[in-house]
């Protein structure tokens, strides 16, 4: 999915208000060839389970050659490799373990 970072976080916090214990992570490549992640974590998981959507995208943000953070429910990550996408939403399920 090839979204901007404003219609992605619309995106993430539509779902969030609407799915209970929420955790979204959308990928994508952006028009100026470089990698996006956004991660949002409903406020629940945060507090009930400890995630934390800023430690989330930097972690993950070392697949797309770059960093990020933001707030514990909410996060961004921008990089230069769009390959590596792939590789960290695959990744993502382990800080659900």
């Amino acid at each position: 999915m090839n979204l901007d970072v404003a219609n992605l976080k619309d995106l993430a916090f539509q779902l969030g208000n609407e799915v209970p214990n929420a955790f979204i992570l959308f990928g994508s490549e952006q028009e100026d060839g470089k990698a996006l992640l956004l991660c949002y974590i409903s406020k629940d998981l945060v507090s009930e389970k400890g995630l934390d959507a800023g430690k989330v995208v930097r972690e993950l943000g070392k697949y797309i050659h770059g960093g990020g953070g933001g707030q514990p429910f909410f996060a961004t990550a921008g990089g230069k490799n769009p390959a590596g996408i792939e590789e960290a939403l695959s990744k993502a399920i382990e800080f659900l373990n």
